[in-house]
């Protein structure tokens, strides 16, 4: 009997099974330390230092991130949940098997950064830099990115359900196998000519077509104008 096989494409998303943590005692993270199995919880972590950091089967809990510098730290198997901050610089981090809920976030430096089976869920971003960043198997669920830059980065097997797309940048991105047939508003500001390797539905195409026409240098008319 054959067997049947799986559907091509789909994202993968985390499985995050965090063990019995311990409560974080300290004032923060250091630069290059270690954290492992450790619960962040209820913590002001604003202005701290944690470059290079490794966070390892860690959840992170209604923490203040304001200004926190964690550029190049790992987080793998974590959990940050109802997070807060502004200019919180992730620059250059990787995020592997990692759960972000109800973040309120603006201003967030994720330039740089690897992001593999990560699910972004809830909440509001505002101006995320995603630059030259690197995406596979990310899924975007039920929340706000307003002014989310994307530009030359590179996305592959992502996914946006039920998200609001506000004045999104694409410029110079790469996408592959990216699905936005879900997202609730979808206003792309720069970027539209590399949709190329994304999915939308029918109705974003209508509304996506002046900015399709502009870009190839069709005009647009009714008769007699």
């Amino acid at each position: 009997m054959a067997r049947r096989r799986k559907p091509a494409g789909g994202v993968r998303r985390p499985e995050v099974r965090l063990p019995p943590l311990r409560p974080f005692t300290g004032d923060g993270p250091e630069p290059e330390g270690d954290y492992d199995g450790l619960a962040f919880a209820d913590l002001d972590l604003g202005g701290g230092d944690g470059g290079a950091a490794r966070f390892m089967d860690c959840g992170m809990y209604r923490c203040g991130l304001d200004g926190a510098r964690l550029s190049g730290a790992r987080f793998v198997d974590c959990v940050l949940d109802e997070v807060r901050g502004v200019g919180t610089d992730l620059s250059g981090a990787l995020l592997r098997d990692v759960e972000l809920t109800e973040a309120r976030l603006g201003g967030t430096q994720l330039h740089g950064a690897a992001l593999e089976r990560v699910l972004i869920r809830g909440g509001k971003i505002d101006y995320l830099n995603l630059r030259t960043a690197s995406l596979k198997d990310v899924v975007f669920e039920g929340c706000v990115l307003i002014e989310a830059d994307f530009g030359q980065a590179r996305l592959e097997r992502v996914e946006f359900r039920d998200c609001t797309l506000r004045a999104v940048d694409f410029h110079g991105a790469e996408l592959s196998e990216v699905d936005l047939r879900a997202v609730t508003e979808l206003d792309i500001a720069r970027g539209v000519e590399r949709l190329a390797g994304a999915v939308i539905s029918p109705a974003q195409l209508l509304d996506l077509a002046p900015a399709f026409a502009a870009q190839i240098g069709v005009r647009v008319e009714s008769p007699g104008e």
